[in-house]
């Protein structure tokens, strides 16, 4: 990954007819970023401005996507590293299921090259059920698994460079999450939910497994 610090925005010396660089799209790409976390703009406004800065040409087109956001890494912003929320965004996660898997007296595995979407509920009942993102292909920035065990497991497993957080219930049996704190500001991140009764659901990272390109992630999930 490149943590490398930059400049959140184009610099404001340069004439707005300047022609835009991958570097320049980039950055705002990040400002658009910082304020979808923070909840100054919602996940449709988001994909309208990143749409806008990836399509310009010149720096003054740029400009009016960022115009009423704050600088990150300026006065009452935030630096490139910055702890991810520990609950999603408003208005970033849809109330109904994407997709749901069932564990009931059997298995249900989920793993390989696939792409989470926004929500997904799990339900284990004198079963198992696996998520396994460690290889998933992330569209959004914010994806929620919900789980319910009864008399069986939920396990979720992430790759080591994306935020992880949970919140959860367990009767006679274990909620456990291994919080994760990713050093890039674009990394998706993982909130794990749930409630169990004599059954364990966990959620940690699989050793070894890292998500590439997490800079051009955003981009991805605009072009796929």
């Amino acid at each position: 990954m490149d943590l490398e610090k930059r400049s959140p925005t184009p610099p404001t010396t340069a004439p707005p007819q300047l022609r835009a660089s991958d570097a320049d799209r980039e950055r705002a790409a990040d400002v658009l970023a910082d304020a979808l976390a923070t909840g100054r703009i919602d996940p449709q406004e988001h994909s309208e401005r990143l749409d806008g800065v990836y399509g310009a040409k010149t720096l003054a087109e740029i400009e009016p996507q960022l115009a009423d956001l704050p600088d990150p890494e300026g006065p009452g912003g935030r630096t490139s590293f910055t702890k991810a929320p520990a609950r999603p965004s408003p208005g970033a996660i849809p109330e109904s299921a994407d997709d749901t898997l069932y564990g009931i007296f059997s298995d249900a595995i989920r793993r390989g090259r696939w792409s989470p979407g926004r929500r997904t509920h799990a339900y284990a009942v004198f079963g198992d059920v696996v998520i396994d993102l460690s290889e998933a292909t992330f569209r959004h920035r914010q994806v929620v698994v919900k789980g319910f065990a009864v008399f069986g497991d939920v396990k979720v497993r992430v790759p080591e460079n994306v935020s992880l957080r949970g919140r959860g219930t367990a009767v006679f049996g274990t909620f456990e999450v291994d919080t994760l704190e990713s050093a890039e500001r674009d990394a998706p991140v993982v909130f794990v939910e749930g409630f169990t009764v004599f059954g364990d659901l966990t959620a940690r990272p699989r050793r070894g497994k890292l998500i590439r390109d997490l800079r051009g992630l955003l981009r991805k999930r605009q072009e796929g």
